[in-house]
Parts: structure tokens; C-alpha cells; sequence
């Protein structure tokens, strides 16, 4: 009888029964108790591995402490400390209020997740050695679904700390992962719990039934028609619904069987055609193997000469017999290795085969982003599999084969990338179509998979070829080469690690998960280039409640509430606080925050949530960072301790209400000078004045001009129309956008400006991520924070600007709101995190979910569009519908600023256009070559100049 044993020598033997991940993994003979240790080590077994309310029978009990002392020795191995038990005194934590990733899996498995989420999520990350540690209790509301409920974990932290935490009362799960599987260990009970949770996870059994079916995803991805498979033969056993509906390509055939005996004739004819079939190429092996969820990660795999018929009919008629319901044998073309170097180049002694290991992530707007190639290396008959050859990367692993030039190296990874990310958007698109059910519950997911990859020669092309996808095994072999000792060594530390992706996205969801159903009171609906929000908020199921001026807002139709009042006088701020405090009692709004990105309304905001007892910064803060010289001022007289003080990066200025103080103003700053509003925004007003007189020219000129709201809504000339001038300082200037809670700074995001058109300081050009030096970019932080610090801005989102100097940073002016024009949605599309989710987690007391070093993952070069300068383009071949086309294309990103095509003396730009690339030289090029086709470049408006700061 055919088993897992070896039929002969050509058959791979199996690795054993599954351990808590469904791998494959030695189990003691006749009974459900796991392997016999043999981790040599010496760390303390008297740790606290009961959980208290949740005893564990004799057996569940040996697999945790069995799980335990893997965990020390893939700590050990890593050169990481022993985890130090503190379970003694139980941790109390904020339930329902802080971010927490659970994974219930072998630690082997997950370790490098868990390290990752140790450094972007210090103490958030936790591993679960038992089901017992973990409770499922219902959640009310919300028929069939369940909250689950951490009492115990290891808790992770950064250096490769762990701590054995009880948690008292237990922790609300944000996000959870867990290793599943069938048979001996708790893969059955694993999966029971990752289902139908409120929480959003990474995996269920639901899913991986599908993803480790080795035909239905060939079949899938067949039909998508975008990555290479072997050619296969199928002969299916009462095949599930998704595989129903015939060959999805020439190279595809599927054989439906009404049962599993008196098929030798079929069977036969079946083989004799597809061996004989041109699908198969050159390749002069086939495998031979069983498909369907109760064979994953089995090696059952038998290899027959291509001419060999006989043999491979017996193989499959023998594997027919064991065949369950919606399984099925599969025999499939044995790719060839390629011929590596091509003809003419130094060949390597024997031919040998390449398994390309992927992992790919779901990242930010459900785009696949492979994070990490590592590879296996063997001899032609005797190919790589998973745990039988040491990982290696892609360039080392093609240079054993003879393969080293530097231009195919990184055509073939780039070959591997776009196959990986295709894989896994197949399996997103066939996900959206599946029902909770079928998922496992209204929140699971594939977040991250495993796609395993032959190398094979296409039309003298190195091409990878689609052998099968997994949970976990990938996941192992990249954290296997990250966690060397040597890594640093070997150049590997400096590398993202595979795992970066998959935390940030359990970030990005446990956020969404924490904020879904808050009800935010928003102060100032802002313009058009602020209607992103509505559409957020909806997305995130936040329940926004709205003050605003304007009673024809169309932002008023949506919202839960609509309160109509005129804020736009801020000299009553304090009392329009009152009032409004007032009208949301009176509604009965129960409020989980307040907040604002409107200029003109953050000290109001201010004022409200102190009336209301709700989170913010002081209102003395917004006040202090409102308006303009008090900030400067304020900050040149704190000189430390500690130091640097943010006196170092005040400018000399001087409050402007009268002539007089004009006058005296031109005695104390250094000219040339910058003359701005006090409360403005938009660089509207803002100029370089060279001497006494151009200072009174300007000065006469805005007090004319710009004398209330009604002059130029929405740049702060409700809090009235005072001037100041500062010391022009010369340097490159940048934005910071910052996230700071309790005082800590959780994220920091550095853009460039291009130089502007003097004498006037509208934004012409900006370029992120930033391309100063390292050390450059760290002082442009420390001093934006600083200078919030210094301000007293202890809790929000902030812009600040600066200019780097030869001395260093300088400020320009702190923005206490985020980041506006194309900020938000820049830093939303290069790291996948949204300062508007950030601010509303803020204004409720919550941490923002941020991963530690977010990475960007590409380049955006932009430029602004003036009316005063495009308005022909921009009626013609820019116009707004040409753009948005553009942008649905995919070939510029689009930010509308504002909605009329009016030009006027004090303008803000019309619009951003900008463009991504793999590096910012190709993103500038692609973006000039654009502006030229379009008409924004000119001879009044040198696009290429205004590039030029970031080369």
C-alpha cells in the first residue's frame, strides 16, 4: 500500500506529523505528546507556565513547556537573553485601549514576526505557548462573534527582550495569528479560536484550505494568466465548488472522477496524453503528488522519467486509494533547471536547482508588497525542499550556480517580485468574493504568504515558475537567514526584515479596530482639499459629529450631526467654547474625542475639549504655536538644560501691529527679512522685504488688503490682520510632520521644498521621502520635536517647518494640526500610515498603532499648480479632468487644493502634480517629462529649476 513512508528510494521522505503550525515535525510514536526535547541549553525551567482559572491536562501541558524551551533555544541560537518571568506580578494594562498582537504558533515559526513586532510595537507583541492562555468571550451586539482575551503571553521588546507576563484583567486582542493545522499538537484548537472574532486576523483554517490547495491555486492563477506553473494533469475526488468549471488553460487539465476505483483506463489515457502533451516543454521528469488541505506540508512526492508510463499510471492509481473528498493527485511537470551561466560563460561543476523561497505582504489599500527572496540550493536530481537545505539569498544562491553579473541578478529578482505580488493579488481577488463564512469570520484575511518558486528557462529568459503557496514555511526560511548571529557579517542587518510589512499591517488594522465607532467631535469642515476626510471617516467607521460656519457645507449631509455656529470670530473663542460645550450636552452627544486640521478653529478645539474633560493639548499650547513671533520668541529664551535647547533653532523677529512697529522692527532683525501674517497660512502674505522702506510698503499693502475674514476666507484673518518680520535665513527648506503622544514622539515623516519665486514663498516643489544625509535628517527631527516640547504640544499630529542652515535647523513656524496640501496623502501612500487616523486615536486617548521606523516604499517628486501662472494649462490640456484621468491611471498622483479657477493677487496653489518612482531621480524625470507634455512647465514657471534641490 502506498503511504507516507518512502515507496523506494526515489520517493522524498515526509517530515513527520504536524506540530502547532501544521508543520511537519518528529512525534513520539503512538501518542499526542510532542517531541522528546533536545534543546540543549541552560535556562531556568521554574517559570510560571500555568495560567491562573485555565489548567492544562498532563498532555497540554508538556506542549507548553515544550513550546517554551523552543522559544529559548531560537533565542539562545540568536544570541538573544533568556525570558525573564515576571508573571509574579501581574500586569493591570488599559483593555479595549492599547494595541495588542497575539500569535498563538511555534515560536520557531514566528520569530521573526514577533522580534519585528518587538521593535515597532515595544511590549504590544505577544506569543501565545497554549491555547489555555488565550479566551474567547462573546461580544455583545455582534451575534457569533467573540472578543478574545490574552491572560498570559511572553511579551516582546526591542534588543530581543521577552518578558512571561500574566495579564490581569486579560488583554483585549487587537489583531491575532495563529499557526494552524490538523493532527497531533493544537492546530484544531488554534483554528477554533481565530474564528469569527471581532478582532481582525491574519488566518484562518478557512482560508488556508484554500491557499495550501496546491490545484486550486494552479488553477487560479492560471486562469489570471500573469505567473508561470507547471503543467499539470489533475485527477480531482468530488472537487470543492471553486475548483468546479473545467481547464483553466492549455497547460492546465483537470480530470473530475465519480470514484476512486475501475479508473485504469481513464487514468491511463489520461497520463498517456499529458506526457505526450507539448504543455510539458522540455522537461523530462514528472512528480508525482497528492493535493488537498489533509496533505499539507507532507513531502509525499514521487519522480518518474517523463517516458515512463507505466510507472507514473501505478503512482497515481495507488494514490487514488487514499484519496478523501475534494482531493486530488496531481502529476505535474518537473520544471528543468536553468542552464546557468548561459552559453559562453564559466559553467558550475554539477547542474544545479534553484527553490526561490518569497514571502509577500498585504501592505497600505490591499497592495501585495514582497518583502523578502531567500533561496535553497540543490543538486538537479535531488531538488531543494523546505528544512532540507540552508537558506541563502537570491545573489548568493545564483552565483553558486554560476550566475554573478550583477544586470541579470536583478532582472531575475525583479522577474520574482512581480510574480510574488501577482500571486498574492490573485488570492486577494479571490478572497473579496468570499463570504464571512467561508473566510472564518467577518475580519480574517490573508495578510502575508508564502510562495515558493522554480527557476526555469523561458525563451532565453530566467523565469520563476509557481510551485505551490504556504502559511508559514517561507515565513521560517527568511526568519532562518535574519536571525543568523553573523547576519551583521554578512550584510544583512541593514536589510528590512521580512516580517516589517506583516507588523505594520497588524498595526494598521488594530488601529481601524480600536477607532471603528468613535464618535469624534470635528471642529471646521475645511475646503476641497480636505474631502478626503469624509470619506476616511467612513472607511474607518468613525462617527464624526461636525461644527462649521458654513450652513450649506457639503459636509453637513455627511455626518451623524450637523451643528451650524460662527466660529470665525476668535476673539470669542473662549466663549464659543462654552457654548458649544453647551449644545453637545444638550444633544446628548457622548463623545469620544475632539479635534481639528483647520488653522483657524485649533485653539477653539482647545477650549472645547477642556470644557468637555476630553483629551488635547493645553489651550495656552495652541495659543503659544498660533501665533507666529510668540513661538519664536518663546523658544529663543529656553536655553536648557536640557541640551540642545530649542533656542537653538528660534529666528530673531518682531510682532508687527502699527508702523511704529515697523520701525522699530527694522533696527533689531537683520535684513533682508520675511514679512507674513501673524495667524497665516498658505504662505498667503508671505514676502521678502530687502530694506526699511519695502518693510512699510508691504506692511501698508496686507493691512489694506487683507483686513478680515471676508478679505481671504481660511487663512486666520479672524484672529485679525498683525504682521511680524523675521531674519531671512538662508538653507534648503523642509517639512516635518510629527506624531507625539504623552510627550514621546511615536513618528516623524521629513519632506524637501524645492526653492520658491522670490520674493514670494508659495510652495513651488516638494520631494519624500527626504533626501538629506541621515545625521541631517535626524537633526531636522530632533528640532522640529524639540520645538514642539518646547511649546508645550505634548499630545497630537504637527507640522513644522524648518530650514536647514550651516549651523543647522531653523524654524520656520510650528503648524500644531497635521500636515496639509499633499502631506497626509503622500505619507499615506510612501509608509501606509494616515496622520488622519493618528490625530482621531489622539483626540481619544489612544496611542496611535505606528510602526517605530516606518519605511517608505518608493519616491514622490511633486509640483504646485498657480492660477496665476497655469491658467491656461489648466483650461486646457491640465484641465481637472484630464488630471483626475491621469491620476485614476496611475500615472500622477492628484491633490486638489482648491476648486475655482480664479486667479487673484494672494493666491495658495490650485492643485499638486506628482509622480512616483523607484528612485527620486527617476520620479523627478518622469514628473518634468509630464509638466513639459501638459503645459506647466515654462519660462515663468521653470519646473526643472525648482526640481533641482533634489538631486
Amino acid at each position: 500500500m502506498l503511504s507516507l513512508d518512502p515507496l523506494g528510494p526515489e520517493w522524498d521522505r515526509p517530515l513527520g506529523s504536524k506540530d502547532l503550525d501544521g508543520e511537519e515535525s518528529p512525534e513520539r510514536e503512538g501518542s499526542g505528546l510532542p517531541p522528546i526535547s533536545c534543546f540543549p541549553g541552560s535556562w531556568r525551567q521554574d517559570v510560571g507556565l500555568d495560567c491562573k482559572g485555565s489548567p492544562e491536562g498532563a498532555e497540554a501541558r508538556a506542549w507548553t513547556v515544550y513550546y517554551y524551551s523552543l522559544l529559548q533555544s531560537c533565542l539562545q541560537q540568536a544570541g538573544l537573553p533568556e525570558t525573564q518571568d515576571r508573571s509574579q506580578v501581574p500586569h493591570t494594562g488599559c483593555p479595549g485601549a492599547e494595541v495588542t498582537l497575539c500569535i498563538l504558533g511555534s515560536p520557531s515559526t514566528f520569530l521573526s514576526v514577533l522580534l519585528e513586532g518587538g521593535v515597532q510595537s515595544p511590549g504590544n507583541m505577544l506569543l501565545c505557548l497554549s491555547p489555555a492562555w488565550l479566551m474567547k468571550v462573546p461580544a455583545s451586539g455582534q451575534l457569533g462573534e467573540a472578543a478574545l482575551l490574552v491572560s498570559k503571553a511572553v511579551s516582546f521588546y526591542p534588543g530581543g527582550l521577552t518578558f512571561l507576563d500574566d495579564f490581569v484583567p486579560p488583554r483585549r486582542a487587537t489583531y491575532f495569528l495563529a499557526g494552524l493545522g490538523l493532527g497531533a499538537g493544537r492546530g484544531r484548537e488554534a483554528a477554533e479560536l481565530a474564528r469569527n472574532l471581532t478582532c481582525p486576523t491574519g488566518a484562518s483554517v478557512e482560508l488556508a484550505r484554500l491557499l495550501e490547495d496546491r490545484l486550486l491555486m494552479r488553477q487560479l492563477l492560471s486562469q489570471q494568466g500573469c505567473v508561470a506553473v507547471p503543467a499539470t494533469l489533475a485527477f480531482t475526488y468530488k472537487p470543492p465548488g471553486l475548483l468546479q468549471g473545467g481547464d483553466a488553460s492549455p497547460g492546465l487539465r483537470l480530470v473530475e472522477l465519480s470514484g476512486k476505483e475501475g479508473q485504469e483506463t481513464l487514468v491511463t489515457e489520461e497520463v498517456g496524453a499529458f506526457l505526450q502533451s507539448e504543455a510539458l516543454g522540455d522537461a523530462v521528469q514528472v512528480a508525482v503528488k497528492p493535493s488537498g488541505w489533509r496533505w499539507r506540508g507532507r513531502q509525499a512526492l514521487c519522480l518518474h522519467p517523463r517516458v515512463e508510463l507505466d510507472a507514473v499510471v501505478d503512482t497515481v492509481l495507488a494514490l487514488l486509494e487514499k484519496l478523501e473528498e475534494e482531493e486530488s493527485v496531481l502529476v505535474e511537470a518537473m520544471c528543468p533547471p536553468a542552464q546557468l551561466p548561459f552559453p559562453g560563460g564559466p559553467s558550475p561543476s554539477r547542474e544545479m536547482a534553484v527553490r526561490i523561497c518569497t514571502v509577500v505582504c498585504r501592505t497600505q489599500g490591499d497592495r501585495p508588497l514582497l518583502s523578502k527572496v531567500v533561496c535553497g540550493v540543490g543538486r538537479e536530481d535531488r531538488p531543494p525542499r523546505h528544512q532540507n537545505s540552508l537558506p541563502r539569498t537570491l545573489e548568493v544562491a545564483l552565483a553558486q550556480c554560476g550566475l554573478s553579473e550583477a544586470a541579470q541578478v536583478a532582472a531575475v529578482r525583479q522577474r520574482v517580485k512581480e510574480a510574488a505580488e501577482a500571486v498574492l493579488a490573485a488570492v486577494l481577488a479571490l478572497e473579496a468574493g468570499l463570504s464571512a463564512e467561508q473566510r472564518g469570520g467577518r475580519r480574517a484575511c490573508t495578510d502575508f504568504l508564502g510562495v515558493d518558486f522554480a527557476l526555469t528557462v523561458s525563451g532565453r529568459a530566467l523565469t520563476p515558475v509557481a510551485l505551490e503557496l504556504n502559511s508559514s514555511l517561507c515565513l521560517e526560511a527568511c526568519g532562518t537567514l535574519e536571525g543568523l548571529w553573523a547576519a551583521p557579517r554578512l550584510g544583512l542587518a541593514a536589510e528590512e526584515a521580512a516580517a516589517a510589512p506583516l507588523v505594520e499591517t497588524m498595526l494598521r488594522r488594530s488601529a481601524r479596530y480600536l477607532m471603528e465607532g468613535k464618535q469624534l467631535l470635528l471642529v471646521g469642515a475645511g475646503g476641497v482639499s480636505k474631502k478626503f476626510v469624509w470619506e476616511a471617516a467612513r472607511d474607518y467607521g468613525l462617527k464624526l459629529h461636525l461644527v462649521e460656519s458654513d450652513p450649506n457645507h457639503f459636509a453637513s449631509q455627511l455626518v451623524q450631526t450637523f451643528i451650524h455656529f460662527d466660529v470665525t470670530d476668535h476673539r470669542r473663542d473662549e466663549e464659543n467654547a462654552r457654548l458649544l460645550a453647551e449644545l453637545v450636552r444638550a444633544r446628548g452627544l457622548q463623545l469620544d474625542g475632539c479635534f481639528s486640521y483647520w488653522d483657524d478653529c485649533l485653539v477653539l478645539t482647545a477650549l472645547l475639549c477642556r470644557e468637555l474633560g476630553l483629551p488635547c493639548c493645553p489651550p495656552a499650547a495652541m495659543c503659544l504655536a498660533k501665533q507666529k513671533s510668540r513661538t519664536q520668541l518663546h523658544l529663543s529664551r529656553h536655553h536648557g538644560p536640557p541640551w540642545p535647547a530649542p533656542s537653538l533653532h528660534a529666528v530673531a523677529c518682531c510682532p508687527l501691529e502699527s508702523e511704529a512697529d515697523v520701525e522699530r522692527a527694522v533696527h533689531q532683525v537683520p535684513l533682508p527679512g520675511v514679512m507674513k501674517l501673524e495667524f497665516g497660512a498658505g504662505a498667503v502674505g508671505v514676502q521678502l522685504v530687502e530694506d526699511a522702506s519695502q518693510c512699510h510698503e508691504h506692511f501698508s499693502r496686507i493691512t489694506r488688503d487683507l483686513q478680515g475674514e471676508a478679505d481671504h476666507p481660511g487663512i486666520g484673518l479672524g484672529w485679525g490682520n498683525a504682521m511680524l518680520l523675521m531674519e531671512f535665513v538662508e538653507g534648503t527648506e523642509h517639512d516635518v510632520d510629527l506624531v507625539v503622544f504623552g510627550g514621546r514622539l511615536l513618528a516623524a515623516f521629513v519632506s524637501d521644498n524645492g526653492p520658491t519665486r522670490l520674493p514670494g514663498f508659495t510652495e513651488t516643489a516638494a520631494c519624500m521621502p527626504t533626501g538629506l544625509a541621515p545625521e541631517q535628517e535626524a537633526q531636522m527631527v530632533q528640532a522640529a520635536f524639540r520645538c514642539c516640547l518646547g511649546c508645550g504640544l505634548l499630545d497630537g499630529v504637527f507640522n513644522v517647518e524648518l530650514k536647514l542652515t550651516g549651523a543647522g535647523p531653523r524654524l520656520i513656524e510650528i503648524n500644531p494640526r497635521m500636515g496639509g496640501f499633499y502631506l497626509r496623502d503622500w505619507i499615506l501612500e510612501l509608509y501606509g500610515v494616515d496622520l488622519l487616523l493618528a490625530a482621531a486615536m489622539v483626540a481619544c486617548g489612544l496611542r496611535p498603532a505606528l510602526p517605530t521606523h516606518p519605511h517608505a516604499r518608493g519616491h514622490l517628486v511633486g509640483v504646485m499648480c498657480l492660477v496665476s501662472q497655469h491658467l491656461q494649462a489648466l483650461s486646457s490640456t491640465a484641465s481637472r479632468e484630464t488630471l483626475q484621468a491621469l491620476h485614476d491611471q496611475g500615472l500622477l498622483r492628484l491633490n486638489m487644493l482648491e476648486e475655482a479657477l480664479v486667479p487673484g493677487e494672494y493666491e495658495e496653489p490650485y492643485c499638486s502634480v506628482a509622480c512616483a518612482g523607484s528612485s527620486p531621480a527617476e520620479a523627478r524625470l518622469r514628473l518634468l517629462g509630464l509638466c513639459q507634455g501638459l503645459g506647466i512647465d515654462g519660462p515663468n514657471y521653470p519646473v526643472a529649476h525648482f526640481l533641482s534641490h533634489f538631486k
